[in-house]
Protein backbone atom coordinates (compact mmCIF):
# COMPACT_ATOMS: atom_id res chain seq x y z
CA UNK A 1 0.00 0.00 0.00
CA UNK A 2 2.50 2.67 0.78
CA UNK A 3 4.61 1.62 -2.14
CA UNK A 4 1.79 2.47 -4.43
CA UNK A 5 1.29 5.81 -2.75
CA UNK A 6 4.78 6.53 -3.21
CA UNK A 7 4.26 5.52 -7.18
CA UNK A 8 1.54 7.46 -7.66
CA UNK A 9 3.42 10.39 -5.86
CA UNK A 10 6.72 9.95 -8.24
CA UNK A 11 4.30 9.39 -10.97
CA UNK A 12 2.27 13.42 -10.50
CA UNK A 13 6.01 14.51 -9.81
CA UNK A 14 7.55 13.61 -13.31
CA UNK A 15 4.57 15.37 -15.00
CA UNK A 16 5.43 18.62 -13.76
CA UNK A 17 9.17 18.15 -14.08
CA UNK A 18 9.27 16.85 -17.68
CA UNK A 19 6.77 19.91 -18.73
CA UNK A 20 9.54 22.76 -16.71
CA UNK A 21 12.03 20.74 -18.51
CA UNK A 22 10.17 21.80 -22.08
CA UNK A 23 9.33 24.88 -21.29
CA UNK A 24 13.18 26.19 -20.32
CA UNK A 25 14.86 24.58 -23.22
CA UNK A 26 12.27 26.66 -25.32
CA UNK A 27 13.39 29.47 -23.72
CA UNK A 28 17.12 29.03 -24.19
CA UNK A 29 15.92 29.60 -27.76
CA UNK A 30 15.36 33.16 -27.20
CA UNK A 31 17.91 34.96 -25.48
CA UNK A 32 16.53 37.75 -23.60
CA UNK A 33 13.26 37.25 -25.25
CA UNK A 34 14.08 37.88 -28.12
CA UNK A 35 13.97 35.52 -31.36
CA UNK A 36 16.19 37.09 -34.11
CA UNK A 37 18.94 34.73 -32.54
CA UNK A 38 16.75 31.67 -32.67
CA UNK A 39 16.16 32.53 -36.46
CA UNK A 40 19.57 33.51 -37.63
CA UNK A 41 21.16 30.85 -35.85
CA UNK A 42 23.13 32.11 -33.42
CA UNK A 43 22.52 29.91 -30.58
CA UNK A 44 24.76 27.49 -28.10
CA UNK A 45 25.08 24.40 -29.76
CA UNK A 46 23.75 22.69 -27.23
CA UNK A 47 20.62 24.16 -27.20
CA UNK A 48 20.04 22.53 -30.74
CA UNK A 49 20.71 19.20 -28.66
CA UNK A 50 16.69 19.30 -27.81
CA UNK A 51 17.44 18.24 -24.54
CA UNK A 52 15.28 19.81 -22.47
CA UNK A 53 12.53 19.81 -25.06
CA UNK A 54 12.90 15.69 -25.76
CA UNK A 55 14.67 13.48 -23.61
CA UNK A 56 14.24 15.56 -20.34
CA UNK A 57 10.53 16.41 -21.33
CA UNK A 58 9.02 14.05 -23.49
CA UNK A 59 10.12 11.25 -23.05
CA UNK A 60 10.17 11.47 -19.31
CA UNK A 61 6.91 11.74 -19.87
CA UNK A 62 6.71 8.15 -21.05
CA UNK A 63 9.17 6.84 -18.71
CA UNK A 64 6.18 6.30 -16.52
CA UNK A 65 6.01 3.60 -18.59
CA UNK A 66 9.52 3.19 -18.78
CA UNK A 67 11.58 3.90 -15.66
CA UNK A 68 14.79 2.55 -16.89
CA UNK A 69 14.79 4.54 -20.32
CA UNK A 70 13.48 7.65 -18.26
CA UNK A 71 16.88 7.43 -16.17
CA UNK A 72 18.75 7.22 -19.71
CA UNK A 73 16.88 10.42 -20.88
CA UNK A 74 17.22 12.66 -17.79
CA UNK A 75 20.99 11.60 -17.80
CA UNK A 76 21.66 12.60 -21.02
CA UNK A 77 19.86 16.19 -20.41
CA UNK A 78 21.92 16.70 -17.45
CA UNK A 79 25.26 15.69 -19.55
CA UNK A 80 24.32 18.06 -22.61
CA UNK A 81 23.27 20.53 -19.92
CA UNK A 82 26.28 20.75 -18.30
CA UNK A 83 28.40 20.75 -21.23
CA UNK A 84 26.52 23.77 -22.37
CA UNK A 85 27.01 25.77 -19.23
CA UNK A 86 30.67 24.50 -19.02
CA UNK A 87 31.15 25.93 -22.77
CA UNK A 88 29.42 29.34 -22.21
CA UNK A 89 27.60 31.10 -24.83
CA UNK A 90 27.49 31.48 -28.31
CA UNK A 91 28.00 35.29 -28.48
CA UNK A 92 29.55 38.03 -31.05
CA UNK A 93 32.29 39.48 -29.18
CA UNK A 94 34.67 42.00 -31.03
CA UNK A 95 36.50 38.96 -33.02
CA UNK A 96 32.82 37.88 -34.27
CA UNK A 97 30.07 35.44 -33.30
CA UNK A 98 32.16 32.78 -31.53
CA UNK A 99 32.08 30.68 -28.44
CA UNK A 100 34.04 33.30 -26.25
CA UNK A 101 34.54 31.02 -23.20
CA UNK A 102 35.13 28.17 -24.37
CA UNK A 103 38.81 27.87 -23.71
CA UNK A 104 38.21 28.57 -19.87
CA UNK A 105 37.21 25.37 -18.81
CA UNK A 106 33.91 27.00 -17.31
CA UNK A 107 36.28 29.88 -15.20
CA UNK A 108 34.17 32.44 -16.83
CA UNK A 109 30.86 30.74 -14.31
CA UNK A 110 32.48 32.73 -11.37
CA UNK A 111 34.08 35.49 -12.74
CA UNK A 112 31.48 37.67 -13.84
CA UNK A 113 33.76 40.77 -15.07
CA UNK A 114 35.06 38.70 -18.29
CA UNK A 115 31.01 38.23 -19.17
CA UNK A 116 31.22 42.01 -20.98
CA UNK A 117 33.25 40.12 -23.81
CA UNK A 118 29.64 39.13 -25.03
CA UNK A 119 28.20 42.30 -26.68
CA UNK A 120 24.87 40.39 -28.40
CA UNK A 121 23.05 39.01 -27.12
CA UNK A 122 21.97 41.20 -24.40
CA UNK A 123 22.77 39.33 -21.10
CA UNK A 124 23.30 36.18 -23.05
CA UNK A 125 25.96 34.56 -20.46
CA UNK A 126 22.89 35.25 -17.29
CA UNK A 127 20.54 33.84 -19.60
CA UNK A 128 22.30 30.45 -20.66
CA UNK A 129 23.95 29.95 -16.76
CA UNK A 130 20.62 30.30 -15.73
CA UNK A 131 18.84 27.97 -18.08
CA UNK A 132 21.42 25.26 -18.52
CA UNK A 133 21.28 25.31 -14.50
CA UNK A 134 17.80 24.60 -14.32
CA UNK A 135 17.66 21.93 -16.24
CA UNK A 136 20.67 20.42 -14.26
CA UNK A 137 18.96 20.38 -11.37
CA UNK A 138 15.28 19.16 -12.83
CA UNK A 139 17.21 16.63 -15.10
CA UNK A 140 18.70 15.24 -11.86
CA UNK A 141 15.61 15.51 -9.96
CA UNK A 142 14.45 13.08 -12.92
CA UNK A 143 17.19 10.79 -12.50
CA UNK A 144 16.56 10.36 -8.83
CA UNK A 145 12.64 10.37 -9.27
CA UNK A 146 12.99 7.12 -11.81
CA UNK A 147 15.63 5.54 -10.20
CA UNK A 148 13.29 5.46 -7.13
CA UNK A 149 10.50 4.39 -9.28
CA UNK A 150 12.51 1.41 -10.92
CA UNK A 151 13.60 0.19 -7.73
CA UNK A 152 10.22 0.55 -6.12
CA UNK A 153 9.11 -1.83 -9.28
CA UNK A 154 11.66 -4.19 -8.79
CA UNK A 155 11.23 -4.53 -5.31
CA UNK A 156 7.32 -5.75 -5.69
CA UNK A 157 8.28 -7.80 -8.45
CA UNK A 158 11.47 -9.36 -6.72
CA UNK A 159 9.36 -9.06 -3.01
CA UNK A 160 5.82 -10.89 -4.46
CA UNK A 161 3.80 -7.74 -3.56
CA UNK A 162 3.36 -7.50 -7.67
CA UNK A 163 1.02 -9.85 -9.05
CA UNK A 164 1.66 -10.64 -12.88
CA UNK A 165 -1.00 -13.58 -13.04
CA UNK A 166 -4.74 -13.34 -11.82
CA UNK A 167 -5.16 -16.17 -9.93
CA UNK A 168 -9.00 -17.59 -10.27
CA UNK A 169 -10.82 -17.28 -7.17
CA UNK A 170 -8.40 -14.84 -5.84
CA UNK A 171 -9.72 -11.75 -5.30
Amino acid sequence: MGSRKCGGCLSGLLIPLALWSIIVNILLYFPNGQTSYASSNKLTNYVWYFEGICFSGVMTLLSMIFSSLGIAFSGYCLVISALGLVQGPYCRTLDGWEYAFESTAGRFLTDSSIWIQCLEPAHVVEWNIILFSILIALSGLQVIVCLIRVVTQLSKILCGNYSVIIQPGII
